[in-house]
């Protein structure tokens, strides 16, 4: 059963900090300087979570909280998941909860910690907020960076609830960029718009971690993130109706804003550019759609989530969660014996592990995994003894496994998205978003494998028991 002590966004800053994975910050600037701190500190071996006090220019009451599961370790902490297990066993547990995982809807409470502090319509202004501005070309602040845009679909009424971007304009005015238009929160509001009406939308700043890995999943229709975060705690989301819109949003959140996202025929901002998890401005300043901001309400002394997407191998996600969704895809297509899945490269190189049953199985797992990773352009296929987590053995599998001429097969128009710096920009402005992905087989030849040379290294199991008898003395 999972651990459902995270309640809120609270809690969980708590284990963190009793894990000793915590360090506090105190008189950084929002303008560029925490989002510099931000990346230096993903950056190191222990990649710390951060909290930040006494921000430069802003109401001390305040704080920011970013690096939350940069690690394998923290990650399998918002999952539920034992954090002590290596990265890969981590990731394995994971993909077996979710194959099990059922819908757990919210329960409707009247009351919750983020109407401490309410305030609405000319009393608004974002400026008295610590929004950082992450990157240093970054076209402003962004209180959206992990924030989770909720919005009632107007046809069956089923509540998205995923991640986008949200840029601050002025005291009362943010974009929400939507990067793709066949995104839910895309489609939604296309709704709303072909009816002539603005979309009502509340966005969800600090709530509780198992929202946060829920707003990133690739969910079918119809299938709300409330449900899955709640199958993730084990729990269901406490919701509260939010006070202006009556969307419902998680009651321990940190903050709230509600408002009304207009018509682009009525109003548009220029959104961007923003530094993205490619580690590149790949879009520049586009129009983004306004959302006109009529309350906000949240904790007396709240703390804002910030997640900013950073150069990889920095990611938000110390597990490649999509990683877990590829390894399930595989074994439900019928493709046996995959050992591991893994992604690195902030998602966009794919590896996949197998033993290997007979000739054309790596090939055809490599086939499948490229059809379902999005953005990857590279995508490896190993054998079971080689740790897909572990790039260097990728790369020892690669450069002795793999023959250019002979294992090596390219998939072209495949998906990816117009965050793609590769993408040229005249297809870009055509609303082309698809690549190539290369394909590499960098297994053991299999009509002849039995003959391949025998690796020098020590088996997994051989090194785990020299960790276990002597790892205290060679730490």
């Amino acid at each position: 059963m999972p651990d459902t002590r995270d309640r809120d966004l609270r809690s969980f800053i708590d284990r963190v900090d009793a894990l000793g994975a915590l360090r506090k910050v105190a008189g950084a600037h929002p303008v560029h300087e925490i989002g510099a701190i931000t990346e230096v500190a993903a950056g190191k071996p222990n990649a710390p979570a951060l909290l930040f006090s006494d921000i430069a220019g802003c109401d001390p009451r305040f704080r920011i909280f970013t690096n939350a599961t940069t690690t394998p370790q923290r990650a399998a902490l918002a999952l539920g998941i034992d954090p002590m297990l290596p990265p890969l066993a981590a990731l394995k547990a994971w993909m077996q909860r979710r194959q099990t995982l059922k819908r757990l809807p919210p329960v409707n409470v009247p009351d919750g910690a983020c109407l401490q502090t309410i305030v609405a319509e000319d009393d608004v202004d974002l400026g008295r907020y610590p929004v950082p501005v992450w990157h240093k070309a970054d076209g402003g602040p962004y209180i959206g960076s992990g924030s989770i845009v909720v919005m009632r679909d107007p046809d069956d009424g089923w509540i998205n609830a995923s991640i986008y971007r949200v840029q601050v304009h002025n005291r009362s005015q943010v974009t929400v960029q939507f990067d793709h238009t066949g995104r839910h929160g895309a489609i939604i509001a296309k709704k709303y718009w072909d009816r002539g009406r603005s979309c009502p939308v509340a966005i969800v700043n600090g709530p509780d971690p198992s929202l946060f890995v829920a707003g990133f999943e690739y969910l079918p229709e119809g299938y709300s993130e409330y449900d899955f975060a709640g199958a993730i705690r084990g729990a269901p989301l406490e919701t509260i109706a939010a006070p202006l819109t009556g969307l419902p949003v998680p009651g321990s959140s940190e903050m709230i804003l509600e408002g009304d996202l207009l018509p682009m025929t009525q109003q548009t901002l220029p959104e961007g550019p923003f530094g993205e998890f490619t580690g590149y401005y790949a879009a520049d300043t586009r129009p983004g759609p306004v959302m006109n901001v009529r309350g906000i309400c949240h904790r007396d002394d709240c703390i804002l989530f910030g997640s900013p997407p950073m150069k990889p191998p920095r990611f938000h996600f110390g597990l490649p969660l999509r990683a877990a969704g590829l390894w399930e895809a595989l074994a439900t297509a019928g493709i046996t014996d995959v050992v591991g899945a893994w992604q690195h490269v902030s998602q966009l190189m794919t590896v996949i592990a197998i033993r290997q049953r007979y000739g054309g199985h790596a090939k055809r797992a490599g086939l499948m995994a490229a059809a379902n990773s999005y953005m990857a352009r590279l995508v490896v296929v190993v054998d079971d003894d080689i740790d897909p987590s572990n790039l260097a053995d990728v790369m020892w599998a690669v450069t002795t496994r793999s023959e250019p001429a002979e294992t090596i097969d390219i998939v072209r128009d495949a998906w990816s998205s117009a965050l793609d710096p590769r993408i040229p920009p005249d297809r870009k402005a055509a609303g082309v978003t698809s690549h190539s992905k290369l394909i590499i087989d960098a297994c053991k030849p299999f009509a002849w494998r039995d003959d391949f040379p025998t690796s020098t290294a020590l088996s997994a199991d051989e090194a785990a028991r020299i960790e276990a008898k002597w790892g205290a003395v060679i730490a």
